[in-house]
């Protein structure tokens, strides 16, 4: 009898534990999905920007920041990470408006202020880079087009359906797959016990979004995109790893390439890296969005054309102040300091 009712109260104790740990597992998918909308504010004044917004289909009006570039010189759609918003692509756009190129960049549905019902990892986002890029083709007709997408922007940009009508991608820090996503992160926090808990979160995409898992893969998308792409990722990622990275870009078409950069981790890469970014960022831009060859060769001599213009300001003001010099001065008038 006494075993029987210990049996009783060990088999009531796993029952009320495995309801608990469904319902914790539950409202943490809740959590992950919930939109990520607030008030962004007036554009900063580095960049001469005009607010614009414009439908997509994932259901929202896409809102964003645009500014024209140089014609001819191409633009570029800026896309964040996943519970970010456009602020953070500003030092982004600041070097790649000083090099000529147009910028749009805007806050995903469910973000910033694209109101949304919930995040979806890149499904739905994915429609609101083609509407973005629609956006571009129909504000600069004619313009070759560039994709900057960070994370979830770099995963929605490969997960567009049909691939995006653009002539460069720069993909930071993408996903293969949403389920190693769910792994890696859940591993990070939980260690093996985060593994096993994996499909419990995964599976409440059906419910939750009306998607399955095997439809959120950016690296099956990448194997049909023939556009160039330029992925980066840092050695130190834990999020994606870069076993993980290096598997996406050996998946992707030709033609591509990679910097993976040492020492970071699931961080803005732009901020990890200064210079060495924009360095290598617009040596990848250079002649695939410019209606000429490459805007190097002016961009040299409009260097030259400065510093000779800098030359002779300085002879001018030298030999202005020779001239004074032997001119007679008149004699000064008694000072009376106080």
């Amino acid at each position: 009898m006494k075993l029987t009712r210990r049996w009783k109260f060990f088999g009531a104790l796993l029952l009320s534990t495995g309801i608990l740990g469904a319902l914790f597992i539950w409202s943490v998918g809740g959590v992950l999905v919930a939109p990520s909308n607030h008030p962004i504010g007036p554009p900063p004044a580095s960049l001469h920007v005009q607010n614009v917004e414009f439908p997509s289909a994932s259901g929202a009006r896409i809102h964003g920041w645009f500014a024209s570039g140089i014609p001819g010189q191409g633009a570029l759609v800026l896309l964040h990470g996943v519970h970010a918003d456009r602020t953070t692509l500003v030092p982004r756009a600041e070097f790649l408006a000083r090099a000529g190129y147009a910028v749009l960049l805007i806050d995903f549905q469910g973000h910033g202020e694209s109101r949304g019902r919930q995040i979806t990892f890149g499904h739905l986002e994915s429609r609101d880079v083609t509407a973005a890029v629609k956006f571009i083709h129909e504000q600069l007709p004619g313009e070759r087009i560039g994709v900057l997408g960070i994370s979830l922007g770099a995963a929605a940009t490969l997960l567009a359906d049909p691939p995006l009508p653009v002539n460069a991608m720069i993909l930071e820090s993408s996903y293969p797959t949403l389920y190693q996503a769910t792994e890696d992160r859940l591993a990070m926090r939980f260690g093996w016990l985060g593994r096993l808990a994996t499909p419990l979160l995964t599976c409440q995409l059906k419910p939750r979004l009306g998607i399955s898992v095997d439809e959120l893969k950016p690296l099956e998308c990448a194997r049909r995109i023939s556009v160039p792409k330029f992925f980066l990722a840092g050695t130190a990622d834990r999020d994606t790893t870069i076993a993980e990275a290096r598997s996406i870009f050996a998946a992707a078409a030709e033609p591509k390439q990679a910097w993976w950069v040492d020492g970071a981790a699931h961080v803005d890469l732009h901020r990890f890296a200064g210079s060495e970014y924009e360095k290598r960022v617009l040596a990848f831009l250079d002649g695939k969005l410019s209606r000429h060859h490459s805007m190097q060769p002016q961009i040299n001599t409009a260097k030259k054309q400065t510093k000779k213009f800098q030359i002779n300001a300085e002879m001018r003001r030298t030999r202005r102040a020779a001239e004074a010099d032997q001119k007679p001065h008149a004699p000064r008038s008694p000072c009376l300091c106080v």
